[in-house]
């Protein structure tokens, strides 16, 4: 079993308060060596008790979003081999760490390898993705809002458990450091949702892999810190959706930009329809 004190972690905390101690204790649980929260809330918001387990606290005083959160967090570390970057709501199954490293360890061509990810109620999180190509991204995009089963969706969500997939979840994975900072860590263009998806795409256009194993398995809460302003993260998602298309788009595809935006404003009116206010 691989050494988990290679491993550093960042969390980037938004008023998660004692569920980001729960998640700090699920590290410090898997022998996690050092641990780094990010403060993206207000100054003196991430409780003081942690201070006590020995987290290195970063707080920038502003939101930064969670990519530019976790570059924040990464450039504090120290330089360990391996950085496990997560959310706040997340708790660390026992050896899920370890069963990470040892991941990477016997697979040098993966520079990122995410976790199997469980809700509360013990049901698999879909967190293996596709890259959405314009079909799938339109037909997911106007269906899943009043069709969640879809067929375009069931394809570009997954709940396979290992091997090679285009991307995983942000809410926590496991990466080489060398891999993050050659390229350049998250995007920080992107506030927040599809920095993880950016990530693996610049990281497998240097010639990397990207992959999930059932091996390591994290619960997560899901939305605690986004709960605090719905409709605007609702906003985030669509604009960093866009961002991701004009960023990717190649050849032809860039021809269809215009109607990626239009689809995505079709889909952000909906959804605020029929979702209630905050």
């Amino acid at each position: 079993m691989s050494d988990s004190h290679e491993v550093s972690a960042v969390v980037v905390d938004y008023h998660a308060d004692q569920v980001l101690v729960e998640c700090v204790d699920s590290l410090l649980a898997n022998g996690v060596g050092e641990i780094v929260v990010v403060e993206n809330g207000e100054v003196g918001s991430v409780p003081s008790s942690l201070l006590e387990r020995g987290v290195v606290l970063v707080s920038p005083g502003v939101n930064l979003g969670y990519g530019r959160g976790a570059n924040r967090g990464v450039a504090f570390v120290r330089p360990t081999r391996y950085v496990l970057v997560s959310n706040p709501d997340v708790v660390v199954h026992e050896g899920a760490v370890a069963a990470l490293v040892d991941f990477l360890e016997t697979h040098p061509a993966v520079a990122l390898v995410g976790p199997t990810i469980l809700r509360p109620d013990g049901t698999v999180y879909p967190s293996k993705r596709v890259f959405p190509n314009v079909w799938l991204a339109g037909l997911h995009a106007m269906l899943a809002p009043l069709w969640p089963g879809n067929p375009a969706t069931a394809r570009y969500r997954s709940t396979r458990s290992d091997g090679d997939v285009d991307w995983v979840s942000g809410a926590c994975f496991l990466v080489r450091r060398s891999a993050f900072e050659l390229v350049g860590g998250f995007d920080e263009r992107y506030f927040m949702f599809a920095e993880e998806m950016a990530l693996c795409w610049q990281l497998r256009e240097h010639g990397f892999e990207v992959a999930a194993t059932g091996n390591a398995t994290v619960t997560h809460l899901e939305g605690v810190s986004r709960a605090r302003a719905p409709r605007a993260m609702l906003v985030a998602h669509h604009r960093s959706a866009l961002r991701f298309e004009v960023q990717t788009a190649r050849g032809w595809r860039r021809v269809l930009v215009p109607l990626a935006a239009l689809v995505l404003s079709l889909r952000l009116a909906l959804v605020l329809l029929v979702r209630p206010r905050a």
